[in-house]
């Protein structure tokens, strides 16, 4: 059953990926109603295969394939939800493939790292501050490369492929400044959080991720100065966001993939 939950959420992954790409030239624009139906029961089959596999007795299964395909789904619900309201129609297929990609890693490559957060109150709080930051923030990496893509057309003369795709630039430049507000206000509340309820953040297990999740702070808490003082944008922006997240997913995925892929 697990693995049919993960196939089906591939496939309707695929198809809403699919209907987006094959009508993006379309003078009509791509038919949006029927890609988000069929990626909100992708998402459905999802999380019932993510309960499948993560809550088992006893504890709770936080593979690096089963915390990936977490994330993957958080970052497809937030984008379904806001989908009326946020322009994100470009980025939609880029997350569906990866959300496809994740359930299927999950699905079929095993490994496992059981945990026992439920005696742990503290370490549920942290955990989960963690992955809405970096779900916030991965979300506004992708609107910075959508930035950038746009910034891209922009200068390219006569280019109008996808312009009825496209949303205004401005409008795409102040989501992504929220959306860098928002996950680096996260960010900060999970370190101190991680303070509070961890007991060592500077020990063997914990070492690397507080050092390379404050260095992503430092990044953001600049990037976000940096525009509010002195007006940063463009390239600047885009460059720093990228920094932010890579360090932020070293500091998640790193030791991950070399406790349960290389040891």
């Amino acid at each position: 059953m697990n693995t049919l939950f993960a196939i089906s959420a591939a496939l309707l992954y695929t198809l809403a990926a699919a209907v987006l790409i094959g009508k993006f030239v379309h003078h009509e624009g791509p038919n949006k109603r029927l890609a988000l139906s069929l990626a909100s029961l992708g998402a459905i089959a999802h999380i019932a295969f993510l309960i499948s596999v993560i809550i088992i007795a006893p504890g709770q299964n936080m593979s690096v394939t089963n915390v990936l395909s977490l994330v993957s789904w958080l970052i497809t619900v937030s984008m379904l939800l806001f989908a009326r309201s946020i322009p994100n129609l470009i980025l939609l297929p880029v997350v569906f493939g990866f959300a496809a990609l994740a359930v299927l890693s999950a699905a079929f490559i095993p490994v496992s790292y059981i945990m026992h957060i439920e005696l742990q109150p503290g370490l549920v709080v942290h955990i989960s501050l963690s992955l809405f930051a970096y779900c916030t923030l991965v979300i506004a990496f992708l609107y910075a490369l959508q930035m950038s893509y746009i910034t891209y057309r922009l200068k390219q003369k006569g280019a109008a492929l996808l312009h009825s795709s496209l949303p205004p630039l401005m409008l795409v430049e102040n989501i992504l400044f929220k959306l860098l507000l928002a996950g680096t206000s996260l960010l900060t509340v999970s370190l101190l959080s991680g303070f509070v309820f961890l007991e060592d953040m500077f020990s063997k297990t914990y070492a690397h991720k507080t050092v390379l999740s404050a260095a992503a702070l430092v990044v953001f808490l600049v990037l976000l100065i940096g525009q509010k003082l002195r007006g940063w944008r463009g390239k600047q922006v885009i460059l720093m966001t990228i920094t932010g997240v890579i360090l932020l997913t070293l500091a998640y995925f790193g030791s991950k993939l070399v406790r349960e892929f290389l040891l």
